[in-house]
């Protein structure tokens, strides 16, 4: 007896109102046609997987005797463990790359200068981050291309051509940077790091180890970067000053300084061509 067919005899008893168990019945005989529409549903899933399980199993044999084979060949045991190790380096290589992009080229200069800009002009979020950083990221592939250039045709290339060896190929290839690097690094963050690192005073250039000439290059061009900075944001500042300074005058001391001063420092900057004249000295400073 289901729940719908209870539900009635009690009513018939007299154990359950009949104003209550009209809505008891027709919640029960709801439950009851759901519960069916689901048991024929999963019957339904069921037979198609198993007519689908019956399909695959016998028409993969027939596939498999008469479909193309394909056949890889990692050649000897030697072979394969030489390729799984320069894949292994690869990707170790490709994890890395967003702090070599960071700490080896001219990103670190520019997009601290940009967002010190930003941050003088007052717009807060204008430009978005994504904005600063795309600018910041072409604008270093501008600065760095001829040491790119430079790297493909000394390491990569002869390294595709398998005419040198792959530590010879990041020996050629870490030259370039090393002379970029040197070149925009000031002598006494050079000689800090040679100090604590405790070697012997390399006779040249090329015998500047890595590890010391590029953190003496990151806090080089952080001292760069702030130097740019400070000349980008006095005129602003002066600016906000004298707004400051009339609307004292005048009494208004509770109106902010900034919200006055940014339409006058936009119209200024615009004015001025000021985008122009930053990516330029920003470019010119490594050369």
């Amino acid at each position: 007896m289901g729940q719908a067919e209870r539900v009635s005899a009690a009513i018939q008893r007299g154990a359950v109102p009949s104003t209550l168990g009209g809505g008891a019945v027709e919640s029960a005989r709801a439950r009851e046609a759901g519960s069916r529409r689901r048991r024929r549903l999963a019957l339904l899933l069921f037979g198609v997987a198993a007519f689908a399980v019956g399909f695959a199993v016998g028409a993969l044999p027939a596939l498999a005797a008469s479909g193309p084979s394909v056949a890889v060949d990692l050649g000897s045991d030697s072979d394969r463990w030489g390729t799984g190790i320069q894949l292994v380096i690869l990707f170790t290589l490709l994890s890395f790359a967003p702090a070599m992009l960071i700490g080896l080229s001219a990103f670190v200069r520019i997009v601290i200068v940009l967002a010190f800009v930003r941050q003088a002009v007052g717009t807060q979020q204008m430009p978005p981050n994504q904005v600063i950083l795309a600018l910041a990221l072409f604008l270093t592939f501008f600065v760095m291309m001829p040491t790119f250039r430079e790297i493909n045709h000394a390491a990569v290339e002869p390294y595709l051509e398998e005419s040198i060896a792959p530590s010879e190929a990041l020996q050629r290839g870490f030259a370039p940077l090393r002379t970029f690097m040197l070149r925009q690094t000031r002598e006494k963050d050079l000689a800090l790091f040679l100090g604590i690192n405790g070697g012997e005073r390399p006779a040249t250039a090329a015998d500047v180890p890595a590890d010391v000439v590029i953190p003496a290059f990151l806090i080089s061009e952080l001292k760069s970067a702030f130097q740019i900075s400070f000349m980008v944001y006095i005129p602003f500042l002066v600016l906000d000053m004298v707004v400051a300074a009339i609307l004292t005058s005048m009494g208004m001391i509770t109106l902010p300084p900034v919200l006055i001063s940014l339409p006058f420092k936009l119209m200024i900057f615009v004015l001025v061509d000021g985008w122009n004249l930053l990516v330029s000295a920003l470019v010119k400073s490594f050369h």
